[in-house]
């Protein structure tokens, strides 16, 4: 009896008041009252998303296109081709690009159809959508909000962030305000307007899960992850905060039935005016490269590297012949630091390196045998997803010169190595693969940014000396640059 009445006592002294919030805590014995700690009282209900949903749906396209006829291939539409019948593979279902159109057995041919969305960031008609939604598309027409319909020209597109920029012939258009990204917070609420399976002025809302989650094959991208229902249709489509402005463009749901299931991925909007800057100056987007291979550093290996805490970015591999390797990085090497701004995880140094132009030196602060030490990287330039530097001509729609050749750092550090050579003025002139080239135009060549920008101001119509060492001798071509009306662009 003498137990339960002091349980009672006890008992009866907790009493959570919910219409205040207070704890009260006064017959509890001094340190457990203490210790006790007044819960966080909060306010608040659902926004009201009307007002914002109309002033924002006028500038929020839908982008429906129509494919080449080509032979169809398994596994389109996927960031990454992997068997739907593996059950050990982790990835077998995951990340479902959208939208999802029907799409024939493999070996088949037949136009291919899809549908996304869009939104416009100029008066004058450019609009910005995923790069999936727009590639291989034979036709592109984008449906405003007034129900005009306009066709549209790919300026220009980046596969590694799954931008692409568009560009109608309108004038006097509606257009979203750009956000900041840096504000954002997890647990903010933000909200989509888009056309999830053709339902066009569709608008959804949920909250910020996570910020600068990186995704399998996405090392560049510091996704924004909601909870926001994101369905086929909406890619390319913006999310808003709740001061009106863009702060992400929806281009991925993680989804083992193709629809939504809580798990939302958006491009931040920085990344993609970055991007899109790029794709209006140059047609292209070019990003730094150390030529790395990095891992997290989990508890086990911060003890094993004599670290108190885990942190930074391991370095598993380094590319011999890449710009880490010249600047004395090696495999176990664990940075903490680029350009003075801390790496607290292997996912925070590809989107720092992407950001920084091929050429720049850059100082990394890495713990080696226990140790802090400096070093300085001179980044080279990011290869393409099929391991080659980025076409020298990559300048879609400029009319610039052009060379067609895609190019690597060379072995001795002099000129660059020519690793590929397509129908062009450089192939016209007797280039091979293999050829390091070491001036143009009686310019010495650095780098592949250095060549591009030689290429680019080439003078059209004339030839100009081409220098290449080949087999251990050196020689000169001559390359014959094709006029402004001969261009194809």
């Amino acid at each position: 009896m003498q137990t339960s009445r002091t349980f009672n006592k006890v008992a009866a002294a907790v009493i959570l008041s919910l219409g205040s919030g207070a704890l009260v805590t006064g017959l509890l014995p001094p340190v457990l009252a203490l210790d006790a700690t007044a819960p966080v009282r909060i306010e608040m209900s659902v926004p009201d998303f009307s007002a914002l949903v109309q002033q924002n749906a006028v500038a929020v396209v839908n982008v429906s296109v129509i494919g080449k006829s080509t032979p169809i291939l398994a596994g389109r539409g996927l960031p990454f081709a992997v068997p739907d019948d593996d059950p050990e593979n982790p990835f077998g279902e995951f990340f479902k690009r959208f939208p999802q159109p029907s799409v024939p057995q493999a070996g088949t041919e037949r136009p291919v159809q899809g549908l996304g969305s869009g939104f416009i960031i100029s008066v004058d008609g450019y609009i910005i959508t995923n790069r999936h939604v727009v590639d291989g598309a034979d036709k592109i027409t984008v449906k405003l909000n007034d129900k005009r319909e306009f066709p549209a020209k790919v300026i220009g597109s980046d596969a590694q962030s799954d931008i692409a920029l568009l560009k109608i012939e309108a004038g006097d258009l509606p257009t979203v305000a750009i956000g900041d990204v840096g504000s954002l917070k997890v647990g903010q609420w933000v909200f989509a307007i888009g056309a999830p399976f053709g339902l066009e002025r569709t608008a959804t809302k949920g909250i910020v899960s996570a910020l600068g989650r990186s995704l399998p094959n996405d090392t560049y991208v510091p996704f924004i992850q909601t909870d926001v229902p994101i369905n086929p249709g909406n890619s390319g489509g913006p999310l808003f905060d709740l001061t009106g402005k863009v702060v992400g463009i929806n281009s991925q749901i993680f989804s083992r039935s193709g629809g939504y299931m809580g798990l939302s991925f958006a491009i931040p909007v920085d990344v993609a005016m970055e991007v899109v800057a790029q794709l209006k100056a140059e047609g292209h987007v070019t990003r730094g490269w150390m030529g790395i291979t990095l891992q997290e550093v989990t508890q086990d290996l911060a003890r094993s590297f004599n670290l108190e805490q885990p942190r930074g970015a391991l370095v598993s591999e380094v590319n011999a012949a890449g710009p880490a390797a010249k600047a004395g990085l090696q495999a176990g090497d664990i940075i903490i630091a680029y350009a003075g701004k801390p790496i607290q995880d292997s996912a925070d140094l590809p989107p720092l390196v992407g950001t920084t132009k091929p050429g720049v030196n850059q100082t990394l602060t890495v713990i080696r045998d226990g140790k802090e030490r400096e070093l300085t990287v001179k980044l080279g330039q990011l290869p393409d997803k099929d391991g080659k530097e980025q076409l020298v001509d990559n300048t879609p729609n400029e009319g610039g010169p052009r060379l067609n050749v895609a190019v690597g750092d060379s072995p001795n550090g002099q000129g660059v190595l020519v690793q590929q050579v397509g129908p062009g003025a450089a192939a016209e002139a007797g280039v091979r693969a293999g050829d390091i080239l070491l001036s143009l135009n009686n310019q010495p060549i650095k780098d592949a940014a250095q060549l591009r920008q030689l290429v680019r101001n080439l003078p059209r119509g004339k030839r100009v000396p081409l220098l290449v060492k080949r087999d251990g001798g050196a020689l000169y071509l001559a390359v014959a640059i094709p006029s402004a009306e001969k261009q194809s662009g």
